[in-house]
Order: structure tokens, then C-alpha cells, then sequence
């Protein structure tokens, strides 16, 4: 009875700890044809547990999740307090998104991590020493029966049982072990060059975070100055506007004009007027852009500087070959890649060289005392499992050396390799690929410089041309002698001639800062 209720408990227990991982269903979803009720604490925050239970008929309004207002707050940019008197030029602004963007922590720890994977394979040369301490206490308990055929006259069968035995003991090891890899043919060399190489790469990388960062910075502050501009032009296009409208209702009034011209004025005046509105909405599109880009609150007030009267120079600059070439390589991201490339070549001899023996020295020193008998000890590094038993104390060193050499694997290592190289064809791959993206990208650059000064070059004269001829128009309309489609056409000019040149004036910045970022030279 007593072997029935032992295996009735054992069973019980397995089906109880069976159920254990599965019970966990009851936190996720319980279906596909509806949306996940959260437990929500009192302060609004998301906690983990069973999914709240609601009928089909509540499930109007639950499709939006309960706002936490400790991930509002961890999570959002940091402010800026503007009590600078002076409106922040673009230097300062870079120098702000350097420290208060993102990107820049995260590529910094992904730097750091690469350091410490050098280090943490330098750390093989050393030896390793484990301590361990295992103590328990054990109790075994045991009865024996013996069975004899008695020769009496009733041939009956006796049976001597001896009475029940038992005994308890406590034991205590304590050991120190030693492991030393002494030899390896080059295996961890070749893996610190790899590591080496990646570092390299992310050091390269961090520096490359920053020039993406100012690139987007200058390219934000740039396209906001444009659309800033492009609603002033609009203003001043409004004026000119209510200008021509103001001769033709005053025309009229005097007999002179007709209500087609004042209508045919007045809507050109209301279309000047949506397009001012459109205007200023992308201006505050860009001023989040910049901040967005910046890493800031999108609640931050900046003043900015006003760069609209910036001279361009207009001297048509080509780059050599030389001049590409030794841009391209000085891209982060070539470097990048080229580092990437030798790391791949040194995983290749880490890989060859684990077909070579290795030498190591292996040891411990180890301290028993107690009196007891186990079946078996739990060690957590290898998973054996040893039958020890101990009576008294007992001290010993064991120093051994030995040579390892590998056998048969069933190809593991010469799969390992073949990885390796199939990973250097890659990386060989990519840094051909980054060279021709690089050199487009320049080429591209350089193409868009060109073409946005001799845009700014034309616009220019086109805008000098439009204004005399607005004037002219105005003039000629207000005299009598000229007609509002004249006036309209002209001063519809004008607007098309000054946006034009704001726009090549700023498409010229940002392609100067296209062209530094493509070289690898923007700081």
C-alpha cells in the first residue's frame, strides 16, 4: 500500500507541473476575432496577468489601448529653455542634436559593446578558476528478510526477519579546479583580429552616426529656411494682389473698368491667399521636421537665423578622379565594410585552426570531510553526476596536462569554415557594393550642386526681368493704358520668378551639404 501511494504521488505531481507552461495561454489573447483586454492598474499602467474578460457586445471602444503616462514621459525628448537673446544659428543647432539625439547613445554603446567583445576573448589566455562547495545531509534506512525450510515433523516453512537499520550522516566538499588553455595554434589570435576589425567597424561607424546626424540637421534647418521663404514670397505676392485689386475696383469706380476686371482680380487675390495658407502649414511642417531631426520636443520654441542672404559662390567646381577616390575612401561606410572584410578573413583562420590540437593544464585541490553515502552530486558545468560516499577527511591536489585532438566531428568544423568564407565572398560583396553606391552618390551630389547654381544663376536674372515687367504692368494699368489680365500675368510672374530663386538658392545649400556628406568631409 504504501509503493501505491508513493506512485499515485509521483503521478500526481507530473500531471500537476505538466500543466505549468501551458497554463500561460490564459495571458495572451484568447482569439483571433477580437482585441486584447489588458489588466489596467488604477494610474493607467499595463500590468501582465490574464486577459480581462468582456462580452462581444462591449467590445465597442476597446480597439485603443490605455495610455501609460510613465511611458509618455520616459520616452519623450528632452526640452530646450531658450533664454538665448540671439536666434540659434545652424552650428548650434547641430551641437544640440549631437547630444541630445538618439542615435548617437545608441551607435555609442553599440561601440562600446564592440570593446568589450575584444576584451572578453583576450580574457581566453587566462586560466579559469572554479570553487565549489557541496554539502548535504543524507539518511538511508533499510530492512532484510531471510527465509529457511524448518525439517519438523509438520514440514512448515520459517522465515527470520532482522529488524530495521538506519543511519544519517552529513558531508561537506570543498574543491578549487583549474583550467588553462595553453596552445590553440593561432585560434584566439585569429579571433581577437576579427574582433579587432569589428570594433574598428563600429568605432568608424559611431563617427559616421554623427556626420547622418548633421547631414539631417543642415538638410531639416535648409528646407525649413525654404518654406519659410516661399511664405514671405507669398506674403509680398498677397500685397502685390490687393494691389492690382485696389487699381481695379478704384477703375471702376471712376468708370474706367469693368466688374470683370475687379472679379477677374479678386480671384486671382484669393488664389495668391490659399497658396500663403498652404504655405505657412509647410513651414510648420519643417520647423517639426528640424526638431524631429533633432532629437528635441516637438514642444521646444526655437528663433532661428535668417540665412536667405547668404551670397553663393557661382564658380562651377568639378572633382577629379583623384579627388573621388580618396572621398570614397574615407566614407564611414566604406570603412566599414573594408573592415568588416578582414574581420571575415580572420574568422576564416579561427575556423582552420580548430582543426589543430590544443594544449592545456588542468588541475584542483579539493577538501572532503563527514560521513556519508550519496548516489549522486549536481555539478553545473559538465553535468555529471558521481557516486560519492565519505568517511573522515581527506585533502588532495591533482595537477594533470594534457594535449586535445580532434577526431570526427561529423563535418561540424569543415561546415564552420565553409560558413566563414561564404561570409568573406559577402562582406567582399557589400564593400564592392558600398563603393559604387558612394561613388554614385557623389557623382549625384555634385550633378545636384551644379544644376541648382545655374538654376539660382537663372532664376536671378528671370526674377530681375519679372519685376520691371510687374511694375511696368501695374503702372501702364493704373494709367489707363494697360489691362488687369497684363497686371495679373505679370505679377503671377514675379511670384513664379521669386520662388523659383528661393528655391535653386536653397536646393544650392543643401547640395553643398550633400556633396561634403557624400565625400565623408561634412563636420
Amino acid at each position: 500500500m504504501k509503493r501505491k501511494r508513493g506512485v499515485f504521488l509521483i503521478a500526481s505531481l507530473t500531471i500537476v507541473l505538466s500543466g505549468c507552461a501551458t497554463s500561460e495561454l490564459d495571458t495572451a489573447p484568447s482569439g483571433p476575432d477580437h482585441p486584447w483586454t489588458p489588466n489596467v492598474t488604477s494610474g493607467g499602467v499595463i500590468i501582465p496577468g490574464k486577459e480581462k474578460r468582456i462580452s462581444a457586445l462591449s467590445l465597442s471602444g476597446k480597439y485603443t489601448l490605455p495610455s501609460n503616462p510613465n511611458a509618455a514621459i520616459e520616452g519623450s525628448a528632452p526640452l530646450i529653455n531658450n533664454q538665448k537673446k540671439t536666434p540659434y544659428n545652424l552650428a548650434e543647432l547641430i551641437d544640440i542634436s549631437q547630444s541630445s539625439n538618439p542615435q548617437t547613445r545608441k551607435a555609442w554603446n553599440t561601440a562600446r559593446d564592440a570593446a568589450l567583445a575584444v576584451g572578453i576573448i583576450k580574457s581566453t589566455y587566462l586560466p579559469t578558476l572554479t570553487a565549489t562547495v557541496v554539502g548535504g545531509w543524507s539518511r538511508a534506512r533499510s530492512q532484510t528478510t531471510e527465509a529457511s525450510l524448518n525439517a519438523d515433523d509438520y514440514g512448515s516453512i520459517g522465515i527470520n526477519g532482522t529488524p530495521r537499520r538506519g543511519s544519517s550522516g552529513t558531508a561537506e566538499v570543498q574543491t578549487v579546479g583549474l583550467r588553462w588553455l595553453l596552445f590553440d595554434f593561432g585560434r584566439r589570435e585569429a579571433l581577437i583580429r576579427a574582433a579587432r576589425q569589428a570594433q574598428l567597424a563600429t568605432n568608424v561607424l559611431f563617427t559616421g552616426v554623427h556626420q547622418k546626424i548633421i547631414y539631417s540637421v543642415t538638410t531639416a534647418f535648409y528646407t525649413h529656411a525654404a518654406a519659410s521663404t516661399r511664405a514671405q514670397l507669398l506674403q509680398t505676392a498677397l500685397e502685390n494682389a490687393e494691389h492690382v485689386q485696389a487699381a481695379a475696383e478704384a477703375r471702376l469706380k471712376q468708370g474706367q473698368g469693368t466688374i470683370m476686371d475687379v472679379t477677374q482680380a479678386r480671384q486671382v487675390t484669393a488664389q495668391v491667399n490659399l497658396r500663403l495658407v498652404q504655405a505657412e502649414g509647410e513651414e510648420q511642417n519643417t520647423y517639426l521636421a528640424l526638431l524631429n531631426n533633432m532629437g528635441v520636443s516637438t514642444n521646444s520654441h526655437l528663433d532661428l537665423e535668417d540665412v536667405s542672404g547668404r551670397p553663393l559662390s557661382l564658380e562651377d567646381v568639378r572633382l577629379s578622379d583623384e579627388v573621388v577616390k580618396a572621398a570614397v575612401g574615407r566614407r564611414p561606410d566604406v570603412l566599414a565594410a573594408y573592415a568588416a572584410t578582414r574581420s571575415a578573413k580572420s574568422r576564416i583562420s579561427a575556423a582552420r585552426a580548430a582543426f589543430l590540437p590544443s594544449i592545456f593544464m588542468t588541475g584542483n585541490v579539493a577538501y572532503s570531510t563527514g560521513r556519508t553515502s550519496l548516489t549522486s552530486i549536481p555539478s553545473a558545468s559538465d553535468g555529471v553526476s558521481p557516486t560519492l560516499n565519505l568517511s573522515g577527511n581527506r585533502f588532495s591536489t591533482l595537477i594533470l596536462g594534457g594535449i586535445s585532438v580532434p577526431i570526427f566531428d561529423g563535418g561540424l568544423r569543415s561546415a564552420i569554415v565553409k560558413r566563414a568564407q561564404d561570409q568573406e565572398d559577402s562582406a567582399e560583396a557589400t564593400l564592392q557594393q558600398t563603393v559604387n553606391g558612394a561613388v554614385q552618390q557623389i557623382v549625384l551630389a555634385e550633378n545636384a550642386l551644379h544644376t541648382s547654381l545655374q538654376a539660382y544663376e537663372a532664376a536671378s536674372k528671370l526674377r530681375v526681368a519679372s519685376q520691371t515687367n510687374f511694375d511696368a504692368a501695374l503702372l501702364s494699368y493704373r494709367a489707363g493704358t494697360g489691362s488687369v489680365t497684363q497686371a495679373e500675368l505679370a505679377q503671377n510672374g514675379l511670384l513664379d520668378a521669386n520662388i523659383s530663386r528661393s528655391d535653386a538658392y536653397y536646393a544650392a545649400l543643401i547640395a553643398a551639404a550633400g556633396l561634403a556628406f557624400g565625400t565623408g568631409s561634412l563636420g
